[in-house]
């Protein structure tokens, strides 16, 4: 029979966002396929040129996603075709937000989409040790005074499985159609990034 007591220590540091990701979308309707994606092409490579103009770099511009479907209009009778490229941009420049969606609006249009905007931190390393160090911390101190508790003395370590999250602050959006004239007041704040640690100690 397995002896000794198991615990859950938790642990959360928090840090500022260093890193602001972004999903751009440009789409268009047309009567036919080739239409559609010839003007969703043209329309994306003047995005990603006016981007590039911002000075982001093309590493940090992906494709997420490309989309051709039909549609249809009352009683299933065909109505056209809808093609639509989702592209992720990435910037270290957190305050630059609206300027790069205003170079991109007024590349695109009315056929842009903003679909989500991320602040993130980029190296959560350093974070996730810490994190791990306050977690097993808890555990310890807990199984101490259980241990204390039921009259017994804590042994060694004999397992421990770990469970971490993070959700990036994350905004949701839609259909764009003109620039900005005042800046968007954006706020990264802090990102919290939390661990835990389920511990079994033996007796010693």
């Amino acid at each position: 029979m397995d002896t000794g007591v198991s615990v859950v220590g938790s642990g959360q540091v928090s840090a500022p966002a260093d890193v602001l990701r972004m999903a751009l979308s440009v789409g268009h309707d047309a009567a036919d396929v080739a239409t559609a994606v010839a003007q969703v092409a043209d329309r994306t490579d003047a995005v990603l040129a006016a981007l590039r103009q911002q000075g982001v770099e093309a590493a940090d511009i992906a494709t997420s996603s490309v989309n051709v479907h039909p549609q249809y209009k009352e009683m299933g009778s065909p109505g056209g075709y809808h093609a639509a490229h989702t592209l992720t941009v990435r910037t270290k420049d957190l305050t630059g937000f609206g300027r790069l969606l205003n170079a991109a609006v007024d590349a695109a249009g009315n056929s842009l989409g903003l679909d989500f905007l991320q602040f993130d931190i980029e190296e959560k390393t350093p974070l996730l040790t810490q994190a791990r160090e306050l977690a097993f911390r808890q555990a310890r101190t807990k199984a101490q005074e259980l241990a204390g508790l039921a009259g017994y003395s804590l042994g060694s370590v004999t397992s421990i499985s770990e469970s971490y999250s993070h959700a990036p602050f994350q905004e949701q959006s839609q259909m764009l159609g003109k620039g900005f004239d005042a800046p968007l007041n954006i706020s990264p704040g802090a990102q919290t990034i939390e661990l835990s640690l389920e511990v079994h100690f033996s007796w010693a």
